[in-house]
């Protein structure tokens, strides 16, 4: 009877870890990861749906299954320069997520008062609007402020040519555009945190999932106004925050010195990574690490010059730094090993 049950549990777990990304059809993916019949799920799916775990929408062939918020909260705070990040987390937010494990609380802490702190000291706006939403699995904070836009605010403070450089500029890390009182650290980390971390800013859509090296970036035809920041996570995760700071650290000085840079980034729509121009707006703000990966993921070619300034003449005048690649394929690799021949 006990080993039943545990069957049972593990199927409806089964169900609620993956309905997100199988709403229509997460029966038939239980009834084959299982080996049971769609009916002997519809009893799992439906004792979820009695205790408020799932919700149902649609009919018949329409049917789909949502995860039931357990607790769904939003404020609207002003932006009057008297609100303070950690008086809303404490008398706000904590609430939200003292149930759940400690390494997760922390995650939680540190990811929403970098955000809000931000929106407070960089957005220039008036008004900050938060949304909580918790679920069986996973709690999800959206903070959304009627600023100016982030990457519009980088794309000024840096001087750079186009909002998407940004983006870039976001995924290497160690970016301010108030170094003497900010470190530059706290979207890099918050986004290496959660499950998901997402940054929608006028026409400019910054994604990081947890599972994937990569960073991505998309644009909208909608403008947005302001800035809005969701960040997910599950409510059962393992991973803590230490283990994010120490896998950006190398060495004994326990520092912010390594960092892993989306060369996909810095090409838009067809263009060919080829001048060594693109090479040094890759480049900018990189010899702030010791270490920098750069990952070539879904680059498919690049030229003589761009792969000369990186591999030869930046190496060459920053002997100390290492500089790594990976995700190169059979191409990429070729025009590198160029470069690093004629060291």
């Amino acid at each position: 009877m006990a080993g039943i049950r545990k069957r049972g549990q593990e199927i409806r777990q089964f169900i609620l870890d993956n309905v997100e990304h199988h709403p229509g059809d997460i029966t038939s993916l239980a009834a084959r990861n299982f080996d049971i019949s769609r009916q002997a799920v519809n009893k799992h799916v439906k004792k979820l749906t009695e205790q408020h775990a799932l919700l149902v929408r649609g009919a018949t062939r329409n049917r789909h299954y949502l995860l039931h918020p357990l607790e769904k909260w939003e404020h609207i705070y002003s932006l009057d320069g008297t609100l303070a990040e950690d008086v809303v987390w404490r008398e706000d937010l904590a609430g939200f997520v003292g149930d759940l494990p400690g390494n997760v609380i922390d995650i939680w802490h540190y990811g929403v008062t970098e955000i809000i702190n931000n929106a407070i000291d960089h957005s220039s706006g008036q008004r900050l609007h938060i949304q909580v939403t918790k679920t069986a699995t996973n709690t999800e904070i959206v903070v959304y402020d009627d600023g100016v836009g982030i990457f519009k605010k980088i794309q000024r403070a840096l001087d750079l040519l186009d909002e998407r450089h940004s983006v870039l500029e976001l995924a290497k890390g160690k970016l301010t555009t108030d170094p003497d009182n900010h470190t530059g650290e706290g979207i890099f980390f918050s986004s290496r945190m959660f499950d998901d971390f997402a940054i929608l800013s006028g026409s400019v859509y910054f994604s990081h999932k947890h599972d994937e090296v990569e960073d991505w970036i998309m644009e909208r035809q909608r403008f947005q106004s302001g800035t809005g920041v969701f960040m997910k996570i599950a409510n059962n995760a393992s991973r803590t925050s230490k283990e994010i700071f120490d896998a950006f650290t190398t060495g004994d000085d326990y520092g912010f010195n390594k960092t892993v840079v989306p060369v996909r980034l810095t090409q838009y729509g067809d263009e060919k990574l080829v001048s060594r121009s693109q090479a040094k707006r890759l480049l900018a703000r990189v010899e702030k690490f010791k270490t920098v990966i750069f990952d070539f993921d879904e680059v498919e070619n690049i030229g003589q010059a761009f792969a000369d300034e990186i591999f030869r003449v930046f190496k060459t005048q920053h002997p100390e730094m290492d500089l790594i690649y990976l995700k190169a394929n059979k191409q990429v690799q070729q025009m590198i090993a160029r470069a690093l021949t004629r060291e």
